[in-house]
Order: structure tokens, then C-alpha cells, then sequence
């Protein structure tokens, strides 16, 4: 292993059925899957730019290639959705969540970010990922947008964006903050028949564990184990939210290896 960001052998089988065979006709491929996952994870790890990945991985315009790639088909989000199922499986749940915590992180953008706001409660000048996680703190569902974009505005995208797939029809049950009160809880039980409850602060002066919202807390935490969402530098919010994937793929792939 030359990075600490490197799969190992059980790793990689754990999700190398989800990456087409080689194929019989043509020339051989020059780099195999393996190694183009190492360097990808490197770079979700240490933040660097594409252009700057080390010399032991395959030249950085194949492996933008293949990123890309597996972002416009969706082998990103197959490959996250199963490794979640795999572990909740693990942990001794069942594959579909049937509740999860609903929250927003304000970050920092560049200045090549084709859209972005400025969040008046946070200062900040940039992006909000919006997340959706089960109670275990798996990511369900990510969605990055400008930063001036309210919570309750946003989360109605979400939520409309995750009961649009049939499997998510599962969860029943959605915690937040108070940033979400309002139109927001009658029309979740409305559309999608599903509750949303709002636990709020006792004291704003103290420090305290809410209940269920530490769960999302800890998935921020997750986040900032992996220097490329420390800040947003994505041209495309799609692309954002796809950072956010691999990120939890590769910590779902640490969990899963050692069990």
C-alpha cells in the first residue's frame, strides 16, 4: 500500500462486481478499475487538484475521465446505495431505513462555483449541502445548492427528489431542526405521508446532545475527514454532491473491510 487512501484486496471486492468485466475484443485496458479508485479516494482525501495527483497513479486526464464517467451513469450512487444496505445489514438493521435526520452545512465555494449564495446566518459565502441520513448516520440522499437558499425551501427539493424513488418509500419517519418548521410538516404528511418532527433547543447558552440530531452531527464530523469537502471547489453542484459519495463510500468500505 503506498497511501493510507489506498483499497485494500477485501475492500475491492466488495464492490468490484459493480465495475463492468474486461472486455474480449480490443486492446487490453492500460489501467485496471483498482487503481483508478486509489487515486480518485487519494484526491477526495488530501484535497489536491487533478492536475497535481502523484505520479504513481495512472495520468490525471484518465482518471478525470473515468470519474466523470461513473458520475453521468450513476456508478457512484449504485455503488453507495449498496455498500449502505451492506452495512446496515451488519449492524443488524434491516436494508431500508424507516426514519432519518434531515439537516444543512454551510461551506465555503471558489470563485469558479457556477452558482452560490451568501448564507446571512453563517456569513458565509458559498454552497449548503443538504443531507438526508438514516439513523446510523448513512448518507440516504445529498444535495448541493447556493448557500442563500433556505433550509425549508431546500428540503422540500430533497424530500421531493427521495420519495420520487420507489425504494425510498420506506421512511416514515424524518427528524430536524427548527430552521424547518412550517409549510414544510404538512406537506410532507401530505405528499408523502411521512412525518416530520422538529426537536428544538432547551437552552441556547448551553451545550447539549439533541436527540436523533447528533446523528447528522456526526456525519458533518465524518466529512471533515476528507480535505476536498472541507470546501467546496466544484465548478457543478452535481459534481459536490458526488464528492459527498465518495467520501462515504470510502468510509463505508474502512467500516465493511474491518467486519
Amino acid at each position: 500500500m503506498r497511501y493510507t487512501s489506498d483499497l485494500t484486496d477485501t475492500q475491492w471486492k466488495l464492490i468490484e462486481s459493480c465495475f463492468p468485466k474486461p472486455s474480449k475484443r480490443g486492446r487490453p485496458r492500460e489501467h485496471a478499475f483498482g487503481e483508478l479508485l486509489n487515486a480518485i479516494f487519494y484526491l477526495v482525501k488530501t484535497g489536491c487538484q487533478w492536475r497535481n495527483l502523484p505520479k504513481d497513479f495512472a495520468p490525471w486526464p484518465t482518471v478525470y475521465h473515468y470519474f466523470r464517467l461513473w458520475k453521468g451513469n450513476g456508478l457512484w450512487l449504485e455503488i453507495h446505495t449498496q455498500l449502505r444496505q451492506q452495512l446496515r445489514l451488519v449492524e443488524g438493521r434491516k436494508a431500508q431505513s424507516s426514519a432519518a435526520i434531515i439537516d444543512s452545512q454551510s461551506v465555503k465555494s471558489s470563485e469558479v462555483s457556477e452558482e452560490r449564495g451568501y448564507d446571512a446566518g453563517k456569513k458565509i459565502n458559498g454552497r449548503k449541502r443538504h443531507i438526508l441520513v438514516d439513523t446510523i448516520g448513512l448518507v440516504l440522499l445529498v444535495m448541493v445548492l447556493p448557500a442563500n437558499i433556505q433550509d425549508r425551501d431546500a428540503a422540500q427539493q430533497l424530500l421531493a427528489t427521495f420519495f420520487g424513488r420507489v425504494t425510498c418509500r420506506r421512511v416514515k419517519h424524518i427528524w430536524a431542526d427548527g430552521g424547518y418548521a412550517g409549510a414544510l410538516l404538512e406537506k410532507a404528511r401530505q405528499l408523502w405521508r411521512c412525518t416530520v418532527e422538529i426537536v428544538k433547543r432547551s437552552d441556547l447558552h448551553t451545550f447539549k446532545v439533541l436527540p436523533r440530531r447528533w446523528v447528522v452531527e456526526r456525519t458533518f464530523g465524518w466529512f471533515g475527514r476528507s480535505r476536498r469537502l472541507t470546501r467546496d471547489y466544484e465548478r457543478q453542484a452535481r459534481t459536490g454532491e458526488t464528492m459527498v459519495y465518495l467520501a462515504m463510500i470510502r468510509l463505508m468500505l474502512v467500516r465493511l473491510g474491518r467486519s
